[in-house]
């Protein structure tokens, strides 16, 4: 399904690091095969985000073949300041495409006065024009990612038509309490992760889904922002003259 205010562009790196929170028990990472709901809406949190909106990742499509590399770490220790030795695994030569919308944060009553989807979709839609405005990392800090516009299904993947990818249970993603409207923060996990023909089709975390299991974390509150405190958004001078605009409308 194609919303009205849908974004489309592909991301690609040397490197991506989905981490598959099992294997970090013992100090060493290994990726998941595919990225998780979580670490594409973290990408399109980079180009662009603000606390009236929240991103909804529809889709993904993997381009390339899925390939891993293996690198020796000296990670600093837990209960010393001395380096350990670990092997960190990651995705190798890495691209996807993805489709996504926003809707309005509800659980925000104070930004109502912000929601205007028209302003928010063309500078998102600029913003991916433009790689981003803050750096793109695909899981992890050292894995740079770039980003570019693109049409989404356009081109060939490496996938297409290969049929159904089962991947089992995968971490979907967090609920905030500033997007649940709860003092708690919980994980998802993604019972049936597949990849289908090449295509990712990722279930809402709203949507009371069979194939998703929610595990509570600890407590947490929401961030109070205010008119003009706590965040200056849009009103930065550097970001408005990025855009070319005056300011008038933020």
């Amino acid at each position: 399904m194609q919303h009205r205010n849908t974004v489309e562009f592909v991301v690609y790196g040397n490197y991506a690091l989905f981490s598959d929170p099992i294997t970090r028990i013992g100090g060493e990472k290994f990726s998941y095969q595919i990225p998780t709901y979580q670490a594409l809406k973290g990408v399109l949190e980079s180009v662009y985000w603000k606390p009236t909106l929240i991103w909804y990742i529809d889709e993904a499509r993997v381009m390339k073949r899925i390939q891993t590399q293996s690198k020796g770490m000296r990670p600093i220790k837990y209960t010393s300041p001395e380096n350990d030795l670990a092997y960190y695994t990651y995705l190798k030569d890495v691209c996807y495409q993805v489709r996504a919308h926003f809707e309005w944060n509800e659980h925000r009553p104070e930004l109502a006065h912000d929601r205007n989807e028209h302003k928010h979709h063309n500078i998102a839609k600029r913003m991916i024009e433009r790689g981003g405005r803050r750096d793109i990392f695909l899981g992890t800090r050292e894995c740079q990612g770039y980003v570019e516009p693109c049409v989404f299904g356009e081109g060939k993947g490496f996938y297409d038509g290969c049929g159904k990818l089962n991947f089992g249970v995968m971490v979907h993603g967090f609920d905030y309490p500033d997007e649940t409207g709860k003092d708690e923060m919980s994980v998802r996990l993604w019972k049936s992760a597949r990849l289908e023909n090449g295509y990712i089709r990722f279930p809402a975390p709203n949507d009371d889904s069979p194939v998703i299991l929610t595990r509570f974390i600890k407590p947490m509150k929401a961030k109070v922002f205010e008119d003009e405190a706590g965040f200056s958004g849009l009103n930065e001078p550097e970001f408005r003259a990025l855009l070319g605009e005056s300011g008038d409308e933020a």
